[in-house]
């Protein structure tokens, strides 16, 4: 059973799902991506064995948790992370972020890694925009910011899923789109401008000594298999999956095998 909840934690109300383990060896927590929220994990807490407890929380701006500001960046979020897991009490989790969950992940190591006991970073990468990447930012903000979120959405949701998804009519690209259009303008906007700004964490890849699972889809449009490969070679103790027949949120769109690699991963290191 998911359980919807809400936490103060200052000046913010943050919104989360938990799933309660039994006898729990081992805490896992979800970190959404961009713009998105704790809702595009909601499959993978229904499947986790009872020996795991886990959590999903909406980012600050995003989903159904507030924000006093949108003067937002990669680290705030990494210690925003950290505050959650401090008011819930929780001390050593695996950390398992998609895209920009992964830039929060790989910021959280930096910040502290002692706090945490795994890694799962699925379609991510761990180095800073080109300037390429930075001016199609700023064009989204423009966008945004002109009133055209839904050109924004229709536009983002090509490049999130695989042609074969669209094809499938796959049930994750409505709920993606619906997330999308849900979500404040102004949080989109500052966002952008925290992933355009957030640093290069490839240094800390050499330092991370825990289990780590690195996954890709298999069309990701987003992130090119190199950068996996280089969090894959970085990591000492990780292990590359591709997730064929998907893009880049693997993990709506292959299910099937995302579910698998992560379960086996979980089972081999924390069973």
């Amino acid at each position: 059973m998911i359980e919807e909840r809400r936490i103060q934690i200052e000046d913010r109300e943050i919104f989360y799902l938990k799933k309660a383990g039994v006898s729990a060896k081992a805490t896992l927590i979800f970190i959404h991506g961009f713009p998105f929220s704790s809702a595009m994990w909601r499959e993978q807490l229904e499947i986790l064995p009872d020996g795991i407890e886990a959590f999903a929380a909406d980012v600050r701006g995003f989903g159904k948790s507030t924000t006093s500001h949108s003067f937002f960046s990669v680290d705030l979020f990494a210690r925003d992370l950290y505050a959650f897991l401090n008011a819930l009490q929780l001390h050593q989790v695996i950390l398992c972020g998609l895209s920009m969950g992964g830039y929060i992940s790989l910021r959280a190591a930096q910040i502290d890694k002692s706090r945490i006991k795994g890694l799962i970073l699925c379609d991510t990468n761990c180095i800073a925009d080109t300037d390429e990447s930075k001016l199609k930012r700023f064009a989204t903000i423009d966008l945004v910011a002109s009133g055209k979120k839904n050109e924004f959405a229709e536009s983002f949701l090509k490049n999130l899923f695989a042609q074969s998804s669209f094809e499938k009519k796959n049930p994750g690209i409505e709920l993606i789109r619906s997330i999308i259009l849900s979500t404040a303008g102004s949080s989109i906007c500052g966002t952008q401008l925290a992933l355009a700004s957030r640093t290069d964490t490839s240094a800390v890849l050499s330092e991370i000594t825990v289990p780590a699972l690195i996954i890709r889809g298999e069309h990701d449009k987003v992130m090119t298999p190199a950068q996996a490969v280089q969090l894959q070679e970085g990591i000492r103790r990780s292990e590359l999956v591709i997730v064929p027949e998907a893009g880049h949120m693997s993990n709506l769109e292959n299910p099937e095998v995302f579910n698998s690699s992560l379960l086996n991963f979980l089972s081999k290191h924390f069973g």
